[in-house]
C-alpha cells in the first residue's frame, strides 16, 4: 500500500503511550481492509526510526513498554525537564513510590500483603496509584475474603521507560543507595534523565 510508512508514523505520533505492533496491525486492517505482514510493518517502523535518528530531529522513535513511541532525545532532556518542573506541581509521594515498588516486585499482591511489608496503611497511596493508572486490579486472591490483587500497568512501564519487567533493577543493585526507591536519588530524577518528561502526572506529596 502507498504511504504505509506515513500511516504508521501518524499512529505513533498520535498516541500518548507506546503503541504495539498488534495495535498498529489492527488499526491498519480495519482502516484499509488489508492484513499487513508483521515483517512489512516492522520494516516501515525501522525506516522511521532511522529517519528520526538523524541529528536534525530533537525526538526519536523508541521501542518501549512493548511498543513504539516518540520521545525526546537525551541531549534535550534537561531542557524538557526544566519546563516540566516549572509547569508540573504534582508528584508521586515517597509513600506512593514505596508502595509502587513493592507492587512491581511482588505482583500480583494484595493490599494486606503490601501493608505487612510497609508496616503502615497503604489506602491513600494505592488510591493515588490507581488514579494515575500506574497500578491496576488484576483479580482476586484465593485467600480468606478473596481480597483484590494488584499489579503494575502498561502505563507503569511507559512511565519508567521499561521495555519489559526484566528491565527493573535487580535486588542486589539496591546495595547502592542511589538505586533505592525513596532515597536521595529520587525516581523522579532518574526518569527525567532517561526520558525528559518524567514529572508528568505526578501526585502531590502526602
Amino acid at each position: 500500500m502507498d504511504h504505509l510508512v506515513q500511516h504508521i508514523e501518524s499512529l505513533i505520533f498520535t498516541t500518548d503511550h507506546s503503541i504495539s505492533l498488534e495495535e498498529i496491525d489492527s488499526v491498519l486492517e480495519e482502516a484499509f481492509g488489508l492484513n499487513f505482514p508483521d515483517e512489512q510493518i516492522i520494516e516501515a517502523i525501522e525506516e522511521l526510526r532511522e529517519r528520526y535518528a538523524a541529528p536534525g530531529y530533537a525526538f526519536e522513535i523508541v521501542e518501549i513498554g512493548g511498543g513504539y513511541q516518540f520521545l525526546t532525545k537525551g541531549a534535550y532532556h534537561n531542557t524538557v525537564g526544566v519546563f516540566l518542573r516549572q509547569t508540573t506541581h504534582k508528584r508521586l509521594s515517597r509513600s506512593a513510590l514505596e508502595t509502587l515498588s513493592i507492587v512491581a516486585y511482588r505482583q500480583p499482591v494484595t493490599k494486606s500483603e503490601l501493608e505487612a511489608i510497609r508496616g503502615v496503611s497503604c489506602d491513600y497511596a494505592m488510591q493515588k496509584l490507581l488514579e494515575k493508572e500506574l497500578v491496576m486490579i488484576v483479580g482476586r486472591s484465593d485467600g480468606p475474603g478473596r481480597p483484590l490483587l494488584y499489579a503494575t500497568s502498561e502505563k507503569f512501564m511507559d512511565y519508567f521507560g521499561l521495555k519489559s519487567m526484566d528491565d527493573l533493577p535487580k535486588p542486589k543493585e539496591f546495595s547502592n543507595l542511589e538505586n533505592a526507591i525513596g532515597e536521595h536519588a529520587p525516581i523522579e530524577e532518574d526518569v527525567e534523565n532517561y526520558r525528559g518528561r518524567a514529572a508528568t502526572g505526578k501526585e502531590e506529596e502526602e
